[in-house]
């Protein structure tokens, strides 16, 4: 067995790219102090397959091939500055979009994306962005607006039990 290697990031932990690059400039700089890959990958907590992979982007494209690559995945569709009007407009509720009630819902965030800076998003995804906004998915109470709290009780307390059954009796 091999000494445990640490994979991934845990959840929320952002990589350190600069890190990262330091570390395949450091594997090079041991490598050509004489160090064998195995004893890198060991010192620097890495796989070997990492260090060996290192080593050929580097004899292949010298440093540029060590560098950091920069962001990874796809770019956000929205930047910082709509991300920030979008806040505003959710802020200003669904009404201003001609919606009967204050509800926010995915179908109708994708609508008012969509309308505001012309960018599709399926109302399936749109739940990310209000995630990475900081709003959190939200039930409202389901309430009759016609509800009488008076009325309510009088059913508990006089209809109810006079429509429950009673207990069954016993045959003779």
């Amino acid at each position: 067995m091999g000494i445990p290697v640490e994979m991934g990031n845990a959840k929320g932990v952002r990589r350190d790219f600069a890190a990262l690059e330091r570390r395949r400039f450091e594997a090079i700089r041991l490598l050509q102090q004489g160090v064998r890959q195995a004893e890198v990958a060991r010192r620097l907590q890495v796989a070997c397959s990492s260090v060996k992979r290192w080593v050929h982007e580097w004899r292949r494209r010298g440093e540029s091939g060590l560098e950091k690559a920069g962001r990874a995945g796809r770019r956000p569709q929205l930047g910082p500055e709509e991300r920030r009007r979008l806040v505003q407009l959710l802020l200003a509720g669904p009404e201003r979009l001609g919606y009967e009630t204050p509800l926010w819902t995915c179908p109708r965030v994708a609508d008012l994306i969509e309308r505001e800076f012309g960018i599709r998003f399926h109302p399936g995804h749109v739940w990310k962005v209000l995630v990475s906004l900081g709003w959190s998915p939200q039930r409202p109470q389901v309430r009759a607006r016609e509800r009488n709290p008076e009325q309510i009780r009088v059913w508990r307390e006089q209809t109810w039990p006079a429509l429950k059954k009673g207990p069954r009796r016993k045959a003779a």
